[in-house]
């Protein structure tokens, strides 16, 4: 396996204009030897905050990480896919949208409480909070997003679930509800919506990540009939003298 294959590395643009500091990730595929490890480390001289994902949690890159680095970890990646194999019936209440307009109460419920853009102080304090509502304002008027979008009897928003279609598989991008409307089984119907326009779009599979911390969502996902394929442990470094 040569370098390219075990190690991605590339700026980020929008996390660095948005931040108003130099970002980039790396993200390691698989064990690395020493000599790739200290390459890499140079590159990590050049920015003042790098995302590492350590795919799969491999126990050496781990430690390397640890040893080496004033990296920590901030979050724990678990990554599912379900299968699609029959055709279903779209649930009342729920229409998909291509396209959508921008939407006021939509970004209302983007409040999302567990997040490594809040739970790292750096990137808290550099508007961290306000990263996925500005992720879903960038959806908006987008011909690559999909908002599957439930409505109460009053016609009002009560969840959305954002999602895009990338080589034959449906990823699910975020997923809210209404506070007044938790364990209502809104996120459920929202999730069988997708299955019917994934099936539509001759996918062959949905994707879906989230945070190990957050139970809730681990647990839905579970619920809703999806595998767990792989658990990344993500890595924040910061240059803190270039801060």
């Amino acid at each position: 396996m040569n370098d390219k294959n075990k190690i991605a590395f590339y700026n980020l643009p929008w996390d660095t204009d948005y931040f108003k500091i130099s970002c980039a990730k790396a993200v390691l595929h698989t064990s690395l030897e020493l000599e790739q490890w200290s390459q890499l480390k140079e590159k990590f001289k050049d920015y003042q905050f790098v995302s590492i994902q350590n795919t799969n949690s491999e126990p050496f890159n781990a430690r390397l990480i640890g040893r080496d680095t004033n990296a920590f970890l901030a979050d724990v990646n678990i990554q599912f896919i379900k299968k699609l194999e029959n055709r279903h019936i779209m649930p009342e209440m729920i229409k998909i949208y291509q396209n959508l307009n921008y939407n006021k109460k939509i970004i209302e419920m983007s409040n999302f409480q567990i997040s490594k853009f809040i739970e790292d102080p750096e990137l808290k304090k550099r508007g961290g909070a306000d990263v996925y509502r500005h992720w879903v304002i960038n959806s908006f008027n987008n011909e690559e997003k999909y908002f599957a979008i439930s409505k109460d009897n009053n016609n009002e928003i009560n969840g959305f679930l954002l999602h895009s279609y990338f080589n034959g598989s449906c990823i699910i991008e975020l997923i809210a509800v209404s506070n007044t409307e938790k364990n209502s089984g809104i996120g459920t119907n929202l999730f069988k919506a997708i299955e019917v326009a994934a099936f539509e779009h001759a996918c062959k599979e949905i994707k879906v990540g989230t945070q190990v911390r957050n139970s809730a969502a681990v647990n839905f996902y579970h619920k809703a009939g999806c595998k767990q394929v792989g658990c990344h442990q993500v890595y924040h470094l910061w240059g803190i003298q270039n801060v």
